[in-house]
């Protein structure tokens, strides 16, 4: 995955992501490796405090992992159960 600016592409493919997917996503890759929890990701991502009946961010997962992962592509963000989402290469 490469990101310039505000463009994002895997291998050859430019992916479009509106502002929030973007923000996601630069979120989750500047702590590549690490099990991000969903109220950190509301925090830094929606600027909410935490709201244990939002779904938003699993809606947010949802539309990147459709945009960034294709069928014949090795999957990039990870769901730990229990405790969030982690990126990886």
């Amino acid at each position: 995955m490469i990101r310039s600016g505000k463009k994002v592409w895997r291998g050859e493919r430019e992916i479009s992501l509106t502002a929030k997917e973007f923000r996601l996503l630069a979120y989750l890759m500047s702590h590549s490796g690490a099990v991000i929890s969903r109220t950190r990701l509301l925090n830094n991502v929606w600027d909410l405090s935490f709201d244990p009946e939002t779904k938003v961010v699993d809606v947010y997962i949802r539309y990147l992992r459709s945009k960034i992962e294709s069928v014949d592509e090795k999957p990039l963000i990870k769901t730990v159960r229990g405790f969030g989402y982690v990126i990886s290469a």
